[in-house]
C-alpha cells in the first residue's frame, strides 16, 4: 500500500485508483456480509484488484486503438 501511494502522482492515484477504490467499496458494503472483518477484508481488497486489473485492461485496450488510429486523418 505504502508503495502504492509513493510510486504514483497525487493525479495518477486519483484518476487511476480512486474510481477502482470506490466501486469495490460499494460492492463490498452491499454484498459482503460474512460477520468477519478478515474475510470481509480480504474480499474488499481481492475485489479492488480485479476491478483495477480490469480497468488496467481497458485503459491499455483504448490507449492502443487510440494510437492505431491517429496516424489516420
Amino acid at each position: 500500500m505504502y508503495q502504492l501511494l509513493t510510486s504514483l502522482s497525487r493525479s495518477d492515484l486519483l484518476a487511476q485508483q480512486l474510481p477502482t477504490f470506490v466501486m469495490a467499496f460499494a460492492i463490498a458494503e452491499m454484498f459482503y456480509k460474512f460477520h468477519s472483518f478478515t474475510l470481509e477484508t480480504a474480499a474488499f481488497l481481492g475485489t479492488w484488484f480485479v476491478l483495477d486489473w480490469a480497468a488496467g485492461r481497458l485503459r491499455g485496450a483504448f490507449s492502443r486503438a487510440d494510437g492505431a488510429n491517429s496516424g489516420r486523418t
